[in-house]
């Protein structure tokens, strides 16, 4: 066991992590953004593990979208199996955490809700989560007194506290292992605050949190997917 366990490295979680659960609607920001409803229970959704853009890694734009978006949020990656976890317990889970982005196809995403589909085609596509190198828990005290940014081109387009989540993430942990067994290296994307945008082929998006510099993302560059 110790040999696998080695092979396996938490700060490596993407390359053998298997589920990526994110959660929206979770900043009233946002929300109100989307001219959307903030609603009593988290909207859950999935991305499968070949989502995953590691630091360096071009975003992929598929070619059926026309209006790719960028959604900052903080992921929080499992350290240990999480089975149905009371919400007093769930921190206890955590093994760290990573900046992530949700890319999403706006438009088609759009299309989607009017349809009353599910967002897969919107969410899931190769290489719609890009993340930031690992962060391990000790590094953050506390999780909801973080300020998040992300810029285009150099530009500031999104900037929002964690502690403006409407679900926290305590609650959003025992939440999802109630639904789905949480697997260590799994990572759990907590939602994006308002100043979701735009990007278009060769913009260049940087990330980051105010106070961890070495969590600021490499420049990642949005390529037109082959």
């Amino acid at each position: 066991m110790a040999i696998m366990a080695a092979s396996r490295p938490l700060s490596r979680f993407w390359e053998w992590g298997k589920n990526i659960v994110c959660v929206g609607r979770n900043y009233a920001d946002h929300v109100r953004e989307m001219r959307s409803a903030v609603l009593s229970e988290p909207v859950l959704f999935l991305k499968p593990s070949t989502a995953y853009a590691p630091e360096g890694s071009p975003i992929l734009m598929p070619a059926y979208t026309r209006n790719l978006h960028h959604e900052l949020e903080l992921g929080v990656v499992m350290g240990k199996r999480c089975p149905a976890v009371p919400e007093a317990a769930a921190m206890d889970y955590v093994g760290g955490y990573a900046l992530c982005l949700d890319m999403t196809a706006r438009d088609v995403q759009d299309e989607c809700k009017k349809k009353g589909l599910p967002w897969t085609l919107a969410k899931s596509f190769t290489a719609s989560c890009p993340v930031s190198a690992f962060v391990p828990k000790e590094k953050i005290p506390d999780p909801h007194k973080l300020k998040l940014w992300l810029k285009v081109n150099g530009e500031l387009r999104q900037e929002g506290e964690t502690s403006s989540m409407i679900f926290s993430i305590p609650y959003i942990i025992s939440y999802v292992s109630k639904i789905i067994t949480l697997e260590e290296g799994d990572i759990v994307l907590t939602g994006t605050p308002k100043g979701v945008g735009p990007v278009k082929e060769n913009d260049e998006i940087e990330a980051g949190i105010h106070g961890l510099p070495k969590v600021s993302s490499a420049t990642l560059p949005v390529r037109l997917q082959e």
